[in-house]
């Protein structure tokens, strides 16, 4: 409905009418002209710029954390259905098929000419390898650790993300956090913590890998977040370029990490079946993660993931009779409630740079009307 209406808006100006009524005999400058439309099309809705703009009004920040958290949970059960009733023993390779699938979708959607083109030349390539290499590392890495630790376990490991996402935007980028958000992500880590206090089953080598997994993760949602929201990257536009690097870096961490017989594996239809609905469940994270981190901040991601924990939890004991203790369930409970507290201070900010940015937009609308400049994204037209 949004390109549609976009498409009308474009085909009534004044300029694109004449071109559509003109009754000029000569083919060669008919085919021109609507060459020209077609082109002006092309750049409207394909061009980076466009993409970029289009992207925060078709998935706000609810719609993005919504589409990431639903993700989310669906493929948690997806995973465990293929470790344990496929007897797919293999995380890495596994995830190096998520990847694999996500790029041959991205490939289709490129040649038709359906994936937002990346912007001109503003990101440092050191920045994009970077990306890839630590996507591969944090994938990689969460899936070894869930497969030798419980997830109890793999929930407090995830608590050190937050506290490294602070630290590490306070070096690159100087950016602080307010007291109250501090207080609020301590109530929320302290909460996760009780919750998953009762489900601590590790293993040396699990935990090792754990401990490793907390760097890439924290640098990979700051990368993913700061690279949209500086640099006019698409969420798609960005995958497509970092996958292939990450898909390098996966097949050389295959012989360590994973076990060895995976060409033994008995590829029958419904197991292959189940990997490659998990391959797409894969590409809907990698894909709503990316808008999660493009609309809101790493941070905020962070949060989500220890709610979708909370959730799951609370879910388990109401609707499938579980019981986790009561322990488990108030340290939920005050996790949930610090994630609110959380929320309610990022809309209230929100809120207050709203009339800043309004005022700074006035600003610029009449800078651009004193200096005969339009607005309107196509170019100016000369009065």
């Amino acid at each position: 409905m949004l390109c549609s209406r976009e498409i009308f808006n474009f085909l009534v100006r004044k300029d694109v009418r004449k071109i559509l009524k003109r009754k000029d005999s000569d083919a060669g400058e008919r085919g021109k002209a609507l060459e020209d439309l077609r082109a002006s099309l092309f750049n409207k809705f394909r061009s980076s710029e466009s993409a970029k703009r289009q992207q925060p009004r078709i998935c706000g920040p609810v719609a993005a954390l919504t589409f990431n958290f639903m993700v989310a949970v669906g493929i948690i059960f997806m995973n465990k259905w293929v470790f344990k009733n496929v007897g797919f023993q293999f995380p890495v390779f596994l995830t190096f098929i998520h990847y694999a699938v996500s790029w041959a979708l991205m490939a289709i959607l490129n040649s038709f000419s359906l994936l937002p083109a990346s912007p001109p030349s503003k990101s440092n390539p050191l920045s994009l390898f970077t990306l890839g290499i630590v996507m591969s590392l944090s994938t990689g890495l969460a899936n070894v650790s869930l497969k030798y630790n419980s997830v109890g376990f793999y929930q407090m490991a995830k608590i050190a993300v937050t506290p490294s996402i602070v630290l590490a935007e306070f070096i690159w980028y100087k950016r602080s956090v307010t007291f109250s958000k501090v207080i609020a992500l301590t109530v929320v880590s302290i909460g996760v913590a009780i919750a998953t206090v009762t489900d601590l089953q590790f293993s040396l080598f699990g935990a090792c890998v754990a401990l490793a997994w907390i760097i890439p993760s924290a640098v990979n949602k700051i990368l993913w977040s700061t690279m949209q929201q500086q640099e006019n990257w698409t969420a798609l536009s960005l995958m497509w370029k970092t996958t292939p690097i990450t898909l390098l870096f996966l097949v050389s961490m295959i012989p360590f990490l994973d076990p060895p017989g995976v060409l033994t594996f008995q590829w029958s239809f419904s197991n292959t079946s189940a990997i490659l609905v998990s391959a797409f469940l894969g590409f809907l994270l990698q894909w709503s993660g990316a808008l999660a981190l493009g609309a809101t901040s790493a941070i905020s991601h962070v949060v989500l993931g220890q709610f979708k924990t909370c959730v799951l939890l609370l879910g388990s004991y109401y609707i499938f009779g579980s019981n986790p203790g009561i322990i488990s369930i108030c340290g939920a409970f005050i996790a949930i409630g610090g994630m609110s507290f959380f929320t309610y201070l990022n809309l209230h900010a929100k809120k207050q740079l709203s009339p800043l940015k309004v005022s700074s937009s006035l600003a610029k609308s009449k800078l651009g009307e004193g200096n005969g400049q339009n607005g309107d994204g196509f170019g100016a037209e000369s009065v």
